[in-house]
């Protein structure tokens, strides 16, 4: 009898469609990276779902559909966009002639002495506008080695953008430095800050969200074990979950994950139309499976949600060994780290626009995910990914223990 995979038909299915989506363009081997999985598994499980065998497999007139959704949305944003104005970002168009205060051009003065040193000379200049000669020469002999400040400057600049439209534009100042870092420039960080200020980089923002928690005020509540202690000295020491909403069209996507804090790794995620207790039981199970099935004495975090303190979730808890720990109602800080992690996912992938279809959606979460694990670095991990952080964890408790 064949072994149960430890990937759920929900995983395999949205591997599949992360695959399908990128067109050809990624090789089995980069989508399986991003996954952490092996490439072979990854190739049978599409080669399984083109003969029909793999579930959720989706229609290509779902994804016409999901196609023509965005185009329409599309045109319906340039028909509303100004006369006269930019289509995205809202800037004068190319040619206009509106300007802003202060963008007059201003011809710095040495600029204007070498511009007519030939005809006045540079002493009578020098004299009328109240500068010294020993200055203009200084700057004059420096010329060479500010065209070549510059050229830097503009390599990096053209380095920087690259990284900001690799990661969608959701980098900001400090990812954007230690990527440039992690491919061994050495650069300060106040530079990269002047040339995103420069060149109008930046990464993305997200308003304030509300809350989506329904407590179950009958059911008996776990103590609070972490008590906003959101560190951890080792792998599953202690987890964390929550439960977010998505928006598609006119309905709702709901998303469960589970998260360890040491590592900041999403280690199991579920997503479902619903949002029973099942959702948070799926993301769990799936969590305990990518640990290889044995968490005993880990303790997972949640808020007071109804499906947290449900019968079901705290048998599923028992039966692995994992103890329960729960914040006070009403307050996001007693669960920040999972708060702190929807911003995220919700900054870098619903940025101004809305889900056509539940496919659409599952696509851009699942692939956000993975992305995320893999190769997103995290500021509270020295800005590795989490998957690095893990890698690096054990090399150094495995040289420890040598020692």
């Amino acid at each position: 009898m064949a072994r149960p995979s430890k990937y759920n038909a929900e995983f395999r299915s949205d591997a599949v469609a992360l695959w399908r989506a990128s067109a050809g363009r990624r090789t089995f081997r980069d989508v399986a990276a991003d996954l952490n999985i092996n490439p072979e598994t990854l190739c049978t499980w599409v080669r399984d779902a083109e003969a029909g065998t793999a579930p959720g497999r989706g229609t290509e007139a779902e994804g016409v559909q999901a196609e023509l959704a965005r185009l329409r949305a599309e045109t319906a944003r340039l028909l509303k966009a100004e006369k006269g104005m930019a289509a995205r970002a809202g800037d004068p168009a190319p040619g206009g002639r509106l300007f802003r205060e202060g963008d007059e051009v201003k011809t710095r003065r040495w600029d204007f002495v070498s511009a007519h040193a030939e005809t006045f000379g540079v002493q009578r200049i020098c004299r009328v506008i109240e500068v010294s000669r020993s200055g203009y020469y200084r700057w004059l002999a420096g010329a060479e080695a500010r065209a070549e400040r510059q050229a830097a400057d503009d390599a990096l600049a053209a380095e920087i953008r690259e990284i900001h439209a690799e990661h969608k534009g959701t980098y900001g100042i400090r990812r954007v430095h230690a990527e440039l870092r992690g491919f061994g420039h050495t650069v300060n960080r106040k530079r990269v800050e002047r040339l995103m200020r420069k060149h109008g980089i930046e990464g993305r923002h997200l308003r304030r969200r509300k809350r989506t928690t329904v407590p179950d005020r009958l059911a008996p509540p776990a103590p609070d074990l972490v008590q906003r202690r959101f560190t951890a000295g080792r792998l599953d020491e202690k987890w964390c979950g929550d439960i977010t909403y998505v928006q598609v069209g006119g309905t709702w996507l709901y998303l469960a994950c589970v998260l360890d804090i040491c590592s900041r790794r999403v280690l199991g995620w579920s997503m479902a139309p619903h949002m029973r207790s099942e959702l948070v039981i799926d993301a769990l199970k799936t969590a305990v499976a990518t640990r290889g099935g044995s968490v005993n004495g880990v303790i997972f975090h949640a808020d007071r949600g109804s499906q947290y303190t449900s019968a079901a979730f705290a048998q599923v808890c028992d039966s692995f060994k994992i103890r329960r720990s729960m914040g006070r109602v009403g307050s996001s800080y007693d669960n920040a780290l999972a708060e702190s992690f929807w911003q995220g996912l919700k900054r870098e992938t619903m940025h101004q626009r809305l889900f056509s279809t539940m496919r659409q959606a599952r696509l851009e979460i699942f692939q956000w995910l993975t992305y995320y694990n893999a190769r997103r670095r995290h500021s509270a991990l020295n800005y590795l990914s989490p998957v690095e952080f893990e890698q690096q964890h054990q090399r150094e408790r495995r040289l420890t223990l040598a020692a």
